[in-house]
């Protein structure tokens, strides 16, 4: 057998690991308790973060998946308080005119039936209201 047949024959030689599901659910209750992070964890049992990472997605565990903090300055945090009260007053304002239509609408058809028009465009078009 020659050199480079050898080195070929080696070169395909990976390892492939199967895991159990009792192991998988082990690594996640592990996880789970706070004692250990992806990184130790993985350190500890030979296991890439992102295998855990992989179990935590097949299993629907959410709650173990990083977390995201939000450090923000006062002046982020007044700003953000003032943009979310400028948009309920703009929410507020939107509410009120679409209820003085509404209302304006109803007057129109009121009065259109009172006057004894067929309906509020034509009430509209003899009183050249525009919409």
């Amino acid at each position: 057998m020659s050199t480079q047949n050898v080195v070929d024959m080696y070169k395909n030689d990976q390892v492939t690991r199967r895991y159990s599901e009792s192991f998988k659910l082990k690594i996640l209750a592990e996880l789970s308790t706070g004692n250990y992070s992806k990184r130790q964890l993985a350190r500890i049992y030979g296991l890439q973060s992102s295998t855990i990472n992989e179990w935590i997605k097949k299993y629907d565990r959410k709650d173990l998946m990083n977390t995201r903090i939000m450090v923000e300055t006062k002046d982020e945090i007044s700003r953000l308080k003032a943009l979310q009260k400028e948009i309920e007053q703009l929410k507020n304002l939107l509410i009120k005119k679409d209820m003085d239509q509404l209302v304006s609408d109803s007057y129109l058809e009121v009065a259109a039936k009172n006057l004894g028009y067929k309906d509020v465009e034509e009430l509209k078009k003899n009183l050249n209201i525009k919409h």
